[in-house]
């Protein structure tokens, strides 16, 4: 990645601009502006989000916003309320409070005398979300957005629920907010004798939202709230939607470009959950130009070109050893004008004879742990692995090796008729790139609560040996199946730790399965072309503690429990401009017996350290979720330290009913 270190305009930055909401909490910002913004205003481009702008998103802030400051903006990264050195609580992601937060901020710097009046707004991920769900509020400034690793629907395609099944992901991201937020503002900013009342007022308040997200189960209106799905006519600002395919958020691209009547463009790259300019697997793109290209269209009204760019650019990645990381994917970029595209047809595979016995599915609980984190995140072992040792506890359909190869490009689907000897049963679907030597390597996979085959808003009991129709689409993926390999399809009634277990073991009795595998005519090279990277100068820092990340499987011959053991150590740095250290350790636990669905455990770890000179402070926070047939029963804990002196703690406990799951 290139560092570019002079620009068209020079930058001046604000490290913790107030930003004083309606109800006079303030909010802090770090800004960067041309030094002469004033006398030649420029549009603002906002990032607004609760991961703490002064030591959490900093690396990337450092590469990003002072680069658009000097191409002529008004780079804003606020602190949401209640997190970093803002004041305030946050109750929940994505609450009104938040989005009416970011209009004012909208507003307020939109009426600044260094703007000129229009607003864009950015993130990835939370930043993402929101910035598409204050879209949907239409206001007034805001003309533009760039969106990555976002979703258009909270319940189907976010951390929480995925094709009705739980995902485990509620419960660790719930365990990671809890910890993020449990942190206290910089007292060199909030001052000596604020600091601390501000970190006890937020540690009392702080939520633990695992209990409050279980009790939504199914697409009720708290989901549909912020669901851009539920009206994209209220998308007018021109939509940039970006995201990758070893990202848990692949599928927004699809649904924005297909869905939005505004300006959209959609480009998906081989990336984990990271911006494209720094992300891996390589190749990376040069996405500042890129954004400066959006900006410029729309906040501007330069002519840049954007409008004329196909409408879906994607990666389409060649076959590859299985791994559990991959630094580099070879492929090749290709362009649709418009998408959904006509030239991607549709082959129906039938992987049932007509007149063939049912296919038994009565998967051990252990299958799954083959399929990686749901969104990686960091730069290790976290993709899917060789799924031979889940295709061997899965019902396999092994297609003929092709004679020539193939681009898959899009959402496969498999269309079952399948009943089940219980009320509840999840079905998981895998389409696998089987290499000649047996090597299995994951393209996509789908998961479905069968109960949900009619409604995610009102599911229904299944009837136990009572046929029932389902399609479970699969992720979008874009991939290249080379000739002499096959493709396989791997259907299972278990996926852990993907999604929780049913509270019974079922066995599924499947009669008929059709995949419908989505054709692209074969690329012959790169169809579109990128600028390589290019960023500001890079977040200057020195190492105290490298970072390490380690994930080990244990499986106790006597007992018979599999035992997932994940470390992520993200080291801990110091600051060389304002001289605070910042560390963090995520530790998860996940334990199951094969046979016995509610044995399922979770168990989650976090510790975050903050310091500088005689300063030091240290949060820890537990958290635990098991269930019965019933119920699920989650728990946490929080501890807060100054120096070694427990300062703070605090335990949350709840019961929450088991519906259709």
């Amino acid at each position: 990645m290139k560092t570019v270190t002079e620009f068209p305009r020079k930058v001046v930055e604000f490290p913790d601009m107030g930003i004083v909401m309606p109800d006079g909490c303030r909010l802090s910002a770090r800004v960067w502006m041309p030094v002469d913004a004033a006398d030649d205003p420029v549009p603002a481009i906002l990032e607004h989000l609760p991961y703490r702008k002064r030591d959490g998103t900093i690396f990337r802030d450092q590469l990003t916003h002072p680069y658009f400051a000097g191409h002529g903006y008004a780079s804003i990264r606020v602190d949401m309320r209640g997190n970093g050195d803002s004041e305030g609580l946050m109750d929940d992601e994505y609450s009104e409070q938040e989005l009416q937060d970011a209009c004012d901020v909208i507003a307020w710097a939109a009426s600044q005398p260094w703007c000129n009046g229009n607003v864009g707004m950015m993130g990835i991920s939370w930043g993402g979300f929101n910035c598409l769900q204050v879209a949907a509020k239409q206001p007034p400034a805001l003309k533009a957005v760039i969106s990555l690793c976002s979703t258009v629907d909270r319940y189907a395609d976010d951390i929480h629920y995925k094709g009705g099944c739980l995902l485990i992901e509620n419960f660790g991201w719930a365990s990671t907010m809890l910890s993020y937020s449990s942190r206290p503002p910089d007292p060199l900013l909030a001052g000596d004798n604020r600091w601390r009342d501000l970190w006890m007022t937020r540690l009392e308040n702080q939520p633990f939202l695992a209990p409050l997200w279980l009790k939504h189960q199914h697409r009720d209106a708290y989901w549909k709230r912020g669901s851009i799905c539920e009206d994209y006519s209220a998308i007018h600002a021109a939509v940039l939607s970006i995201g990758g395919w070893h990202d848990g958020y692949r599928n927004t691209i699809s649904h924005l470009v297909t869905n939005i009547e505004a300006p959209v463009k959609g480009i998906v790259g081989p990336w984990i959950h990271k911006y494209p300019h720094y992300a891996a697997p390589k190749p990376a793109i040069g996405f500042l130009q890129e954004a400066l290209r959006w900006w410029d269209r729309w906040l501007k009204d330069i002519d840049t070109g954007v409008e004329a760019d196909p409408a879906y650019r994607a990666y389409v990645m060649d076959s590859v050893r299985p791994a559990r990381w991959h630094p580099e994917r070879p492929g090749r970029w290709v362009a649709e004008q418009v998408w959904p595209s006509p030239d991607i047809k549709i082959q129906a595979i039938d992987l049932i004879p007509e007149g063939s016995k049912p296919a038994i599915v009565a998967s051990p609980q252990s299958c799954g742990l083959a399929g990686g984190e749901y969104f990686p995140f960091t730069f290790g072992p976290e993709l899917p692995g060789d799924q031979r040792p889940d295709d061997a506890l899965s019902v396999c359909f092994d297609q003929p090796p092709l004679s020539e190869a193939i681009d898959i490009v899009g959402a496969p689907e498999v269309l079952v008729r399948v009943s089940s000897d219980r009320r509840q049963a999840n079905i998981a679907v895998r389409l696998c790139d089987v290499h000649p030597d047996g090597a299995s390597e994951l393209i996509s996979y789908g998961v479905f609560n069968l109960t949900h085959h009619d409604s995610h808003e009102f599911p229904k009991a299944l009837v136990p040996g009572e046929p029932i129709t389902a399609r479970v689409v699969l992720d979008q993926c874009a991939y290249r199946v080379p000739a002499g390999h096959h493709l396989r399809i791997a259907v299972s009634n278990a996926y852990w730790p993907m999604i929780w277990p049913s509270p019974e073991s079922v066995q599924l009795d499947l009669s008929a399965a059709t995949l419908m595998l989505p054709l692209r005519p074969l690329a012959k090279g790169d169809e579109v072309t990128f600028p390589t990277p290019e960023a500001a100068t890079p977040w200057a820092t020195e190492t105290v503690r490298p970072a390490n990340s380690e994930r080990h499987l244990e499986r106790d011959e006597k007992t018979g429990i599999v035992t997932l053991s994940i470390s992520d150590d993200f080291g801990e740095v110091r600051d060389l401009a304002h001289g605070l250290a910042n560390g963090s350790i995520a530790r998860e636990t996940w334990t199951i017996h094969p046979d016995n669905s509610l044995s399922a455990s979770g168990k989650t770890h976090w510790t975050q350290t903050l310091s500088r000179n005689e300063w030091s402070v240290r949060t820890e926070t537990f958290a635990e979720i098991r269930s019965d047939t019933q119920s699920f029963m989650v728990s946490a804990r929080i501890e807060a330290y100054e120096g070694d002196n427990l300062v703070f703690e605090r335990n949350f406990e709840e019961k929450v009913p088991r519906a259709l799951l």
